[in-house]
């Protein structure tokens, strides 16, 4: 995965399952610091501002490095000395705790989930996990057990969609897409 993607991709699998996205890599190992067996807690949704954003944009880069050092052992939680060093970046760019950052970051995905790339308006998630179950679907190269896990794992996804509750977030979203693209992971 490229650099300073791999932070929005990494933040949202830190504790949040958000459906499969042009911007959010499927498959980030990384989980939430919660002990073992903790229930995945709801996404908790904020309204977020522009600063938010901007801070989120420029912590990404940073927050990347630190992750690419954690230690990849077969717990999924970061160990105590990475989450302090993600905290330390997350404060430098505002942020209370990295934990913030990746309410912030999951929030940015929920949003970015529903964006249609080509056109960078907001068509919501389900519209844009039904046009990649149609893709999979349509594509004569894939193995046919490659092309059934993909729909399962988009069948899955499509049910568990979540809203946006805050309509505020669309529009920020969508108005800083451009930036935030840059920051996400790339498009093969």
């Amino acid at each position: 995965m490229n650099s300073p993607l791999r932070a929005f991709a990494a933040a949202l699998a830190l504790g949040f399952l958000v459906p499969l996205s042009p911007l959010v890599a499927p498959g980030a190992a990384l989980a939430q610091n919660q002990p073992a067996g903790a229930p995945d807690e709801p996404l908790k949704q904020i309204a977020l501002t522009d600063a938010q954003i901007q801070a989120y944009i420029a912590a990404a880069g940073e927050i990347e490095p630190v992750l690419d050092k954690a230690p990849q052992g077969d717990s999924a939680q970061l160990d105590a000395k990475t989450l302090t060093q993600l905290d330390a970046v997350a404060k430098k760019h505002q942020f209370a705790s990295f934990q913030d950052f990746q309410d912030v970051a999951a929030n940015i995905g929920l949003v970015i989930d529903g964006i249609d790339p080509e056109t960078k308006k907001y068509v919501g998630a389900d519209v844009m996990l039904k046009k990649q179950i149609a893709e999979v679907q349509a594509d004569a190269k894939m193995p046919a057990a490659d092309k059934k896990q993909a729909l399962a794992e988009l069948n899955d996804a499509l049910k568990s969609i979540e809203p946006v509750k805050i309509p505020g977030n669309i529009e920020l979203v969508t108005k800083l897409y451009d930036k935030l693209a840059a920051v996400g992971p790339q498009q093969n």
